[in-house]
């Protein structure tokens, strides 16, 4: 009988896996590479698409799962962060939407069974990426007109059903509603996910990962980290957590703020760092892998990884001394 991810997590801090950007900038794809054969005569540029690399470079996206299974991760995320219709309208690549996320969770799935057939008592899981899209429902864009919206719930819950259904019918294990700058995109999320769990009369676990910005504490459209927690609570969640934006060190009393207020496993995925001017991430595997001990010996996460600028290394040093650790158990609140 296989291991579900609600048993393991019970067992062990889990692994995520660290940045699929940083590792895809190491291959230098250029415009002939994004387009291969399929996409030869596309008439718009196509370069920078990294989810299209889910059809045209296969093998890179297969090697760099299996390069932070390798390293010790327990869950990978599905190459498809911008895998939304609206997401891909900036490509002209609409009717794609599917494909690409089908092709990317079945790419994982597949990498995940080898994995696990090599060690069974190591169960390997993926985890569906749901980005936030790049329009906001909260805010306008145009400051002369604070009334305007970009795109309203009804759009993104449509365009988000579609991401969901295509990931499930790939194989995911679980759903990662990830690097949420507007919550209101996120419930967007959330309600079409319940919509197809109700359709298809499943279940399926659900990770929700928010991005703190800046030194405020708040999300960009504006909620601190309570606020944030209890606008996704409504429904019963694998784990909440903080992604992105900041690195392990600054991003650590938020973390703490949400660990005390939530019986939810809490997840976190901090990017190695902030980047340097010219937008490279210096944080080495060694300076990450000590913050995150401080995340340990204060009990704050069941699940850590990686965001921007980590690397299979980084993650290596993570689940190295994630494994002398006991899980997180959540208070009791009252």
């Amino acid at each position: 009988m296989a291991i579900t991810i609600q048993e393991a997590i019970k067992k062990n801090i889990l692994i995520l896996d660290g940045a699929m950007g940083t590792m895809l900038q190491r291959y230098n794809f250029s415009e002939e590479d994004f387009r291969g054969e399929r996409f030869k005569d596309f008439p718009h540029p196509l370069k920078g698409n990294n989810d299209l690399l889910s059809i045209t470079q296969p093998q890179a996206i297969r090697d760099v799962h299996a390069a932070y299974y390798e390293a010790g991760a327990d869950i990978v995320e599905t190459n498809t962060f911008s895998g939304t219709t609206i997401g891909m309208a900036d490509y002209f690549l609409e009717d794609l939407v599917y494909e690409l996320n089908y092709e990317s969770a079945k790419l994982a799935r597949e990498v995940a069974d080898e994995f696990t057939a090599k060690n069974p008592n190591k169960p390997r899981f993926v985890a569906g990426s749901i980005g936030p899209t790049n329009r906001t429902a909260s805010m306008s864009p145009d400051v002369n007109d604070p009334g305007y919206r970009a795109v309203t719930f009804d759009d993104l819950r449509i365009a988000y059903k579609q991401q969901v259904e295509a990931l499930m019918d790939g194989g995911c294990d679980l759903l990662l509603v990830e690097t949420i700058f507007d919550t209101l995109n996120a419930k967007a999320a959330l309600f079409a996910i319940e919509e197809v769990k109700d359709d298809r009369n499943i279940e399926i676990p659900i990770m929700v990962s928010g991005t703190i910005t800046d030194a405020s504490g708040r999300t960009l459209s504006g909620q601190t980290v309570e606020a944030f927690l209890i606008s996704v609570s409504h429904i019963p969640l694998l784990s909440v957590g903080f992604n992105c934006a900041l690195g392990a060190d600054l991003l650590k009393p938020y973390l703490k703020t949400l660990a005390q207020h939530t019986s939810f496993n809490v997840s976190a995925h901090p990017n190695a760092g902030l980047p340097n001017a010219f937008g490279q991430y210096d944080e080495t595997p060694e300076q990450t892998q000590a913050f995150i001990k401080e995340y340990l010996d204060d009990n704050l996460i069941n699940i850590i990884g990686g965001c921007c600028g980590t690397t299979p290394d980084h993650i290596r040093l993570i689940a190295e001394v994630a494994k002398d650790y006991k899980p997180r158990v959540a208070p009791v609140l009252v």
